[in-house]
């Protein structure tokens, strides 16, 4: 395949060795002729391991060349991808010029160009750089966005020191498109490349990276505070940690990265809060672990704003325990959501076939006897008789009988706390608390009819 790369950076020169290697005719470009005199001399512009071979077997097989010439490099290309910088404000925002600096100089460029072409966004972007940089292009060419161009965003994984080898050996590779025709050869552009493929909606392919970094930068600091309470404790860190990592079940898995309700149970809140006290008393600051709870806590509030939004009265909670397949109601989040909404005087009834209020025993019975004394009187293990009494479905724990309400219970609220569903046709109102809507009913824009008034101060 012929591409160009616009940014001859970290990441473009990166890009462009790899591709060579793959066997693509690759055109570099830059504003920097510095840059572009060394890519066309079989120099990298950069240093990293591998790169410089790279580069060099590249150019000598003339698979790889530079310009300053931006209409050159389109016109002479079947697919561009834009890999120049996106540095930080002071405010930490996106300094996205560079970025709109490149799409308008290939939309010029497009003018005088009829076939099609791709532009594949590499650079870190936030979520609607995508939609901005095909709005630009599609004036600035005046060619018709979808037809004669197309819009992806290909974001890269590469660790400084290792680039080469995550270039050429990643976990994934993944593009946000809704164009077949740029899928289709972007996907043949990877074909040699191993890994898993993935093709998603555009705004999650953007955000990914931001997620990905994060999640790295929250494992770094985890594993500092960690070894900040050990050293106090005399203990070695690296051997707790070497122990932590080897658990893939739980520890370094998908297991609990899943968005939804707030976590419960007698063990997550318990030995959080004694960790955190212990490094109180040893006077380890610990920011980290001690937001884990706040966030903890927020989210209910969050599934509490939600059910109050719809303003109804009759609310049915369905699951009470912390979690499906039990009936531990321990520092269960659900038990707190009803200590809530009854102490604001809504109509509570609850569903929970694993909870049986007269075998409560011990910590059970004292922490249920504690926060809903009245427990006996709202809750029962009769699904249907919740479900029709109730103009609000919270559903608050996975099991499968909870598949079926949207179809035997039209027209009612779900409010879904644990992804219960995938997808929805429901001619009622549905709303997830960490994900967006999924029910394509259009009776889901329809005007929800409030029993309880709203006040905006």
């Amino acid at each position: 395949m012929k591409i160009s790369i616009f940014g001859l950076g970290y990441v473009g020169c990166v890009g462009a060795a790899c591709c060579a290697k793959l066997g693509h005719h690759v055109i570099g470009n830059d504003i920097s002729e510095a840059k572009v005199k060394l890519i066309n001399q079989g120099r990298p512009t950069i240093i990293e391991a591998e790169i410089e071979e790279l580069i060099k077997e590249a150019h000598a097989n003339n698979l790889l060349e530079a310009t300053m010439d931006c209409r050159y490099a389109v016109h002479n290309s079947d697919i561009s991808f834009i890999a120049v910088g996106t540095p930080s404000s002071k405010e930490g925002h996106l300094n996205l010029s560079y970025i709109y600096a490149v799409a308008k100089q290939i939309g010029e460029a497009l003018q005088g160009k009829d076939s099609f072409h791709i532009i594949a966004i590499r650079s870190t972007v936030l979520p609607g750089t995508n939609k901005k940089v095909g709005e630009m292009v599609a004036e600035t060419s005046g060619k018709q966005w979808g037809k004669d161009f197309a819009i992806v965003s290909n974001p890269e994984f590469l660790r400084e020191g290792s680039a080469v080898h995550d270039f050429m050996n990643p976990p994934y590779t993944l593009v946000g498109t809704d164009n077949e025709i740029a899928l289709a050869r972007i996907k043949e552009l990877y074909k040699d490349i191993p890994g898993e493929f993935i093709s998603t909606e555009i705004e999650v392919a953007e955000i990914m990276k931001y997620v990905n970094n994060t999640f790295h930068a929250l494992k770094v600091v985890f594993g500092n505070e960690i070894g900040n309470i050990c050293k106090e404790l005399n203990i070695d860190s690296h051997k707790v940690m070497d122990i932590f990592c080897k658990d893939t079940q739980l520890n370094l898995s998908s297991y609990y990265l899943k968005p939804g309700f707030a976590y419960g149970g007698s063990c997550l809140p318990k030995d959080s809060k004694a960790l955190k006290t212990l490094a109180h008393d040893l006077y380890i600051d610990v920011p980290v672990i001690n937001a884990i709870s706040i966030s903890n806590e927020q989210q209910k509030q969050r599934a509490i704003e939600i059910i109050e939004s719809k303003g109804k009265r009759k609310i049915g909670i369905f699951g009470l325990s912390f979690k499906s397949g039990t009936d531990d109601l321990r520092c269960s989040p659900s038990v707190d959501i009803v200590e809530y909404l009854l102490g604001r005087g809504y109509d509570i009834h609850i569903y929970d076939k694993n909870v049986r209020i007269s075998q409560l025993t011990g910590t059970n019975a004292d922490f249920i006897k504690a926060k809903l004394p009245h427990l006996h009187e709202i809750i029962t293990d009769d699904l249907d008789a919740v479900a029709s009494a109730c103009d609000v479905f919270v559903i608050t724990n996975k099991e499968k009988e909870f598949a079926l309400l949207p179809m035997k219970h039209p027209d009612k609220v779900i409010i879904d706390l644990v992804r219960q569903y995938d997808e929805l046709d429901y001619q009622g109102n549905y709303e997830g608390i960490s994900w967006k809507n999924i029910n394509i009913n259009p009776a889901q824009d329809a005007y929800l009819n409030r029993d309880i008034a709203k006040t905006d101060f």
